[in-house]
């Protein structure tokens, strides 16, 4: 039974990245005329793959909470590059902040500039911290949904990581709300390997954290309703921690 997996989510993991190539050939004319375009590209492929993961692999996708359609702060658990397509699918126009690295991937890094999404250099701390708080203020003439990770990198169930301060220092700039989002997608499709598990992926859109807190009080509830709720969702789901 495990190598059938093994080989189905292998299937999977090749027709995902086909289709990635065809989709973004297919609406290149439109998305490079009008952002609406990379948008539509991109919500299609979500789709594709959400459905493709239910279809090949027995992976469901529940969506819990009230996604915004607003101009927010999305501020999420990162375990897996799947939990990327749900949230994306989720909100009408969501941009990303990105390592800087994935502006050279064929197809993803094209399509994630057209979306207004803002590339971060990890290594340089300080300067990065400023360089990404002027490059959103630039992308703020183009309204959406602004998608941090706190925690800066995908993140295995059951490991503990500590939050950045990035995140409360793009709440403090905007002075927009921030929606918190708890995930135990990393149960199903884990951060490395090729194997995919059955199961019933959960992204929670948290209630929003209103403007007015300071940093340092913005950061520990932030830390505490992600971390809570996903906790939860990993014993819902089954998880153990070794």
């Amino acid at each position: 039974m495990l190598a059938i997996r093994w080989i189905l989510s292998l299937l999977f993991n090749i027709q995902m990245y086909v289709a990635m190539a065809i989709m973004a050939v297919v609406f290149a004319p439109w998305a490079l005329f009008s952002r609406e375009g990379a948008f539509a590209a991109c919500h299609t492929y979500c789709r594709w793959v959400i459905f493709t993961a239910r279809w090949m692999l027995g992976l469901k996708v529940e969506v819990r909470g009230t996604p915004p359609t607003d101009e927010v702060v999305v501020a999420a658990k990162h375990q897996s590059f799947f939990d990327i397509l749900v949230i994306f699918h989720a909100v009408p126009r969501g941009k990303f902040i990105m390592k800087r690295e994935l502006i050279y991937t064929p197809f993803l890094g094209q399509y994630a500039q057209r979306l207004g999404c803002v590339f971060v250099d990890r290594g340089k701390r300080g300067a990065a911290i400023a360089k990404m708080k002027a490059d959103v203020a630039k992308s703020a003439a183009d309204p959406g949904q602004l998608v941090i990770y706190p925690q800066g990198t995908r993140v295995n169930p059951g490991v503990v990581k500590p939050y950045k301060v990035g995140s409360g220092l793009l709440y403090e700039q905007l002075g927009q709300p921030c929606v918190p989002v708890a995930t135990n997608i990393g149960v199903f499709w884990p951060k490395r390997g090729i194997l995919r598990k059955p199961g019933t992926c959960v992204v929670h859109f948290l209630p929003r954290i209103e403007p007015g807190l300071t940093v340092q009080a913005f950061m520990r509830q932030l830390e505490h309703d992600i971390e809570t709720t996903s906790d939860a969702l990993l014993v819902e789901a089954g998880f153990r921690a070794a």
